[in-house]
């Protein structure tokens, strides 16, 4: 695909995060279109399964009133075992999550999809697993009196001070932000709408 031939490129999400993140690849999305879609999770649907369904459906509906641009996506879930927990909303919800990931192995999925306007679509999975150390009540109290966890999967973000508080981590660090950027960059390569020597 010629320079001149490259679609403008839709990030389908409000994420300033992930701006940042794409920002570090040096991409900079043409247009911001948030995916308003139901983010309810199917009765008994695993992890992985959401996080890719998630994905898949924020570019399939951004697509579809942009015929015309690549749409690149991108969803993130926390897992307990096979329970998928919330993008916290509110400092119960934050709480709940922050005990069920103390002290305890957790996994972090973050999916990415690109479509294109030839009907091409692109679908990665990142999987990272995370330790946090046995919080204690304060540890809890200081972080959620932080407001860090505010919409955020699992009631945390790593960027922020819940870093010194996770015992070890294996997998992308990108990933666990909000968007995997090994795999991003894998697809825009791919699609080429991204040079393999930038």
């Amino acid at each position: 695909m010629s320079m001149a031939a490259m679609p403008p490129l839709i990030l389908a999400s409000a994420s300033p995060r992930r701006q940042q993140l794409l920002a570090r690849i040096g991409v900079t999305a043409d247009a911001i279109v948030p995916a308003d879609i139901d983010e309810t999770p199917i009765k008994a649907e695993l992890p992985r399964v959401y996080a890719r369904r998630m994905a898949a459906q924020k570019a399939q509906v951004v697509a579809s009133q942009h015929p015309d641009s690549a749409v690149l996506s991108g969803d993130t879930v926390v897992a307990v075992g096979r329970r998928i927990l919330p993008k916290a909303e509110s400092e119960a919800e934050a709480r709940m999550c922050l005990e069920l990931v103390s002290g305890r192995r957790h996994m972090v999925l973050s999916a990415v999809t690109l479509m294109l306007p030839d009907g091409r679509s692109l679908h990665r999975l990142s999987e990272s697993a995370v330790i946090f150390k046995r919080l204690h009540a304060d540890e809890v109290d200081a972080y959620i009196a932080s407001g860090e966890w505010q919409g955020k999967a699992g009631g945390y973000a790593i960027q922020g001070s819940a870093e010194a508080l996770i015992r070890s981590m294996a997998g992308s660090y990108s990933g666990i932000m909000g968007l995997p950027l090994y795999e991003t960059r894998s697809m825009l390569v791919t699609a080429g709408l991204l040079s393999p020597a930038a």
